[in-house]
């Protein structure tokens, strides 16, 4: 017996659940004048209902910018121009854009409401035909803009934070876990973690793992440092934790990227310590700077230039009416190398 196949959703299904004209959903989407902002509000909540948007070839024809991609940053760009991570993940970006014919727009913002106006500017001005949005935070602004803008987005961070928007998203707090874990099977009863902004959605997810993770192991000492992922706040938080007694210190630390983590080695032998005899290291985000080291840096490995292809590819299908949702992409896995042992008894 051969399914009867669903019914594709149209503009004419959302204009008459918004009780208006196709014509009316048309300038709605297209942010032309002639709406009032709550007819325009009440055709973007009848899309999302029916689960439909624009076709990529639609919006061609109508004129917006589907050969553009907008992507803001709220980094320093000291910081931004030295971290691995986002470099390897732009890549990936544009690896699937080119595929397209299209281009990045990217623009660093010193915070939130910076980023906010740039987007809405951007959408109405018809400038980008979507989004990759990053770094989400608890009750992230950015998730009422995008459903009052009905602009299409793709939003990198866990379904909890992202509000329903289409994500992709790695599993961090089985990753903080498994590195835990692993550093204990080592022998280390006192483990301490550097991690990112605290304002951050991911870090809060790290955090709240680390702390679960040393509860059910019972660990004798479990500390925690926020920072700004910069070389000199990982070298300062590194500092801080090692200049105890040896009996009150971490015998391992986990850092949040591997910028910090090759710090924390560099303090550790200005200290007089030794890699991994006296502390072990552990980094986050695998990247060529852990295996320049020495010793090499042990990691939690993810393929960040996939990640961020994989990115991409999900934006485009949300932009030619494709599968929403959340995508998860394999976790992060470790990769022990010379800078962890058990610890010197």
């Amino acid at each position: 017996m051969t399914a009867t196949p669903t019914p594709r959703v149209t503009i004419k299904d959302v204009a008459a659940r918004a009780g208006v004209s196709k014509g009316a959903v048309s300038l709605a989407f297209n942010h032309k004048p002639g709406l009032s902002e709550a007819t325009r509000d009440r055709i973007f909540l009848a899309a999302r209902e029916l689960g439909w948007s624009p076709s990529l070839t639609a919006r061609t024809l109508a004129g917006s910018r589907v050969d553009v991609v907008g992507l803001a940053v709220c980094r320093p760009a000291r910081v931004l121009g030295l971290e691995p991570w986002y470099m390897e993940f732009v890549s990936g970006v544009q690896s699937v854009l080119a595929e397209h014919s299209s281009s990045l727009l990217l623009r660093l913002v010193r915070n939130m409401d910076e980023e906010v106006g740039a987007q809405e500017a951007w959408w109405r001005g018809r400038q980008i035909g979507g989004s990759i949005l990053v770094d989400f935070r608890a009750d992230d602004p950015r998730v009422a803009m995008t459903e009052r803008l009905g602009m299409p987005v793709v939003a990198v961070g866990h379904p909890s934070l992202t509000g329903g928007l289409t994500s992709v998203w790695t599993d961090d707090a089985t990753a903080v876990t498994e590195a835990v874990r692993y550093l204990a099977a080592l022998g280390h009863r006192r483990i301490a973690r550097v991690g990112g902004a605290a304002d951050l959605g991911h870090t809060a997810i790290r955090t709240a793992a680390f702390d679960e993770a040393a509860r059910a192991l019972a660990l004798a000492g479990a500390w925690q440092v926020a920072t700004d992922f910069s070389g000199d706040a990982g070298a300062r938080a590194t500092r801080s934790l090692l200049t105890t007694s040896s009996a009150d210190r971490p015998t391992a630390i986990v850092y949040d990227n591997d910028i910090m983590a090759v710090a924390g080695l560099s303090v550790a032998a200005e200290m007089g310590l030794r890699v991994p005899a006296d502390v072990s290291l552990l980094a986050w985000d695998d990247s060529q700077l852990c295996r320049l080291t020495h010793p090499t840096l042990s990691a939690m490995s993810h393929d960040v230039h996939g990640f961020g292809a994989e990115v991409a590819r999900t934006l485009f299908s949300v932009l030619t009416g494709g599968e929403a949702g959340s995508h998860p992409v394999p976790t992060p896995v470790l990769t022990p190398r010379g800078s962890t042992a058990p610890p010197k008894v």
